[in-house]
């Protein structure tokens, strides 16, 4: 079992279907945009209290794992 699938869900009626962290409106493409302008894990925590580092951690599990399923043609 992937170790993100307790945390990331796909909802059509949330985000337009983007892949959120469960029990909330933050989308893993939030989390990934966060680290990509520096922002460091506890930046993160600290400013979103309602996350946890599990989730957080999840979001990257999530676009490793969508990154290595990426295929050339």
């Amino acid at each position: 079992m992937n170790t993100y699938a307790n945390f990331i869900e796909i909802n059509a009626d949330k985000r337009f279907g983007r892949p959120c962290i469960i029990g909330t409106r933050i989308a893993v493409y939030d989390v990934l945009n966060w680290f990509a302008n520096g922002m460091t894990l506890e930046q993160i925590l600290e400013d979103f209290e309602e996350l946890t580092k599990a989730q957080v951690l999840a979001c990257l599990a999530y676009a490793a794992d969508r990154e290595h399923k990426i295929r050339v043609a």
